[in-house]
């Protein structure tokens, strides 16, 4: 039966099992939204394109399957293009609709015209404009097979306005299939050779394609294997922090003792992780293009191997089907007491990491962080956006299994509250907590309205430090005493909250912080705790007195 175009496309989205779809409307869509309608798709509404690209997006890490996100042309689509960016940088299965202009008026700069293949190309695996309905089926079943495919990453589509009302008469496709790499056997053999010969292996997991099970057979694999593994930058989640072999965070602030292990390594097992600028401390932990460490490198996207790094062995091979033939074809290993002090000492190095340090002012974030690990559940997620906030939930919260993480590796701020709103939508049933700078949220705040709406009851801790604290940080250690830029006129969040219906407190004790979360947590609805910290404390292992003196903080001190 002829249907329009965008019935054509919702049909479609729906056969490839979307199950949620993230917007802002815009007349340039319309068809479609009548479409969905009657679709067996959810429709989130948000107020604010960023905001919705990035509910998509942390929808596509926690599924394994493309988020979807649809925004009408021109500044729409500007809007979600921080989203897509996120997507390409952190590996993630997007597809983004964009309404666009009639076909007969492209070429003309009508109202809101962009060119989207020019805009998109750098930052997106494939970007296209669908022009005849009757492609709808073929085009719509290549992106989602193009954004799950090898590496995952965004797709953008841009839809004509006139093209989404044409009627057509035209088959359904199938549903995709995701294309997936093995390793073969001769590559798990070199590999179970070289790591019988390392006297001081480490592995690095990261990157996008895993799944609660890949997360699983690797630290099986791992502890088998005698093999200490650290995580990459923002990836904590994808082996369990309790296991004797995990070593740490390999990102923002290493840890010292890290980054000596990894330096000092003789074999690194890299799966999934890109080996970035953060991961490996600007290119120094792990040199290109030929680092120190003899190299294994594991990656789903061929054009990935070799790009920056020579390893000795490249396995091209999806995390998941990496992991699964890893743990099927190791044998365990015998313990010897050298390659049993170097996994202790890795994770004893990690424990270490987790205590409470001294902090100044009233409220101390490492042992509010503390008292969140031990109030929440092992399945909670925490989400955060870009800060120096992050840094106290990176360093003392242990993560304790995949999909428990959801924070954005191409440090994008506005993520968290957007990322936990789209986590709580897809696992009710589940604890949620975003953490936020004061500057960070901000940037997304308006979506508490989005929470309500949905129903989707997350708890927002709000750092409020008065600053953009990053960048006053680099401001005292580059150009001491001269702030300029910096300083942000905030207002009373939690009152703010309470406007929107929310549950919101303001903290500005320790000691208040245990009840103030025990109530957030009991209110059955979204929550916000309002943090109020001592901007002196810029880091856990810094004050910016220190920074602007040039003189260094001890790395560990007693807890206040």
């Amino acid at each position: 039966m002829p249907r329009t175009g965008g019935q054509v496309l919702v049909d479609q989205l729906a056969l490839h099992g979307a199950e949620l779809a993230f917007c802002v409307p815009g007349e340039s869509y319309l068809a479609v939204l009548d479409a969905l309608h009657d679709a067996p798709i959810r429709l989130v509404t948000c107020r604010h394109e960023a905001a919705a690209a990035n509910m998509a997006e942390a929808h596509g890490k926690l599924s394994g399957e493309p988020g979807i996100c649809l925004v009408t042309r021109g500044p729409g689509a500007t809007h979600a293009s921080i989203g897509v960016h996120t997507a390409y940088q952190d590996s993630t299965p997007l597809i983004l609709l964009i309404g666009q202009v009639g076909r007969e008026m492209l070429e003309r700069e009508a109202f809101q015209e962009i060119d989207y293949r020019r805009m998109f190309n750098p930052m997106a695996k494939w970007v296209a404009q669908i022009e005849s309905p009757a492609r709808i089926p073929e085009l719509i079943a290549r992106a989602f097979s193009v954004a799950t495919a090898g590496r995952p990453g965004p797709v953008v589509l841009a839809l004509p306005e006139d093209m989404l009302v044409e009627e057509v008469d035209v088959a359904d496709a199938r549903p995709y299939v995701r294309v997936r790499t093995h390793p073969g056997v001769a590559e798990l053999e070199e590999l179970g050779d070289l790591l019988e010969r390392a006297e001081r292996p480490f592995a690095i997991a990261g990157g996008g394609g895993w799944s609660t099970e890949a997360a699983a057979d690797l630290l099986a694999f791992c502890e088998a294997s005698e093999l200490p593994v650290g995580t990459s930058f923002r990836c904590q989640d994808y082996v369990d922090n309790r296991s004797r072999v995990y070593a740490g965070h390999v990102g923002v602030g290493i840890d010292p003792p890290l980054a000596r292990r990894i330096a000092e390594s003789d074999l690194l097992l890299v799966v999934g992780a890109r080996l970035g600028e953060i991961t490996t401390g600007g290119y120094t932990l792990v040199e290109p293009p030929l680092p120190r460490q003899t190299l294994v490198h594991v990656h789903a996207g061929a054009e990935e191997l070799g790009r920056v790094f020579q390893p000795v062995l490249p396995i091209h091979a999806g995390s998941t089907e990496f992991a699964a033939a890893a743990l099927e074809s190791c044998a365990r290993r015998e313990e010897t007491p050298a390659r049993r002090a170097w996994v202790e000492a890795a994770h004893a190095d990690y424990l270490a990491t987790l205590e409470p340090v001294w902090a100044p002012g009233k409220l101390n974030l490492s042992e509010a962080i503390r008292t969140l690990r031990e109030q929440l559940p092992d399945d909670a997620i925490l989400t955060n956006g870009a800060g120096n906030f992050a840094v106290w939930a990176h360093r003392f919260f242990p993560f304790r299994g995949y999909r428990g993480q959801l924070a954005p590796t191409s440090g994008a701020m506005g993520y968290g509250l957007p990322a936990a709103i789209a986590a709580k939508i897809a696992h009710p049933e589940r604890t949620v907590v975003c953490i936020a700078g004061d500057g960070d949220f901000l940037m997304s705040g308006q979506e508490l309205a989005t929470a309500v709406r949905e129903e989707a009851a997350v708890l927002v801790l709000v750092v409020d430090n008065g600053m953009y604290g990053t960048i006053r940080m680099h401001q005292e250690r580059e150009y001491p005493g001269r702030v300029v830029g910096t300083a942000l006129t905030n207002p009373e969040f939690a009152a703010f909250a309470r406007s929107f219906g929310v549950h919101g407190e303001a903290v500005e004790r320790t000691e208040d912080f245990a009840p103030a979360l025990e109530r957030a947590l009991a209110a059955g609805r979204p929550a916000l705790l309002h943090l109020r910290v001592d901007p002196e404390g810029i880091t856990p292992q810094a004050t910016l007195t220190a920074l602007r003196e040039g003189r260094a903080e001890p790395e560990r001190m007693e807890s206040a």
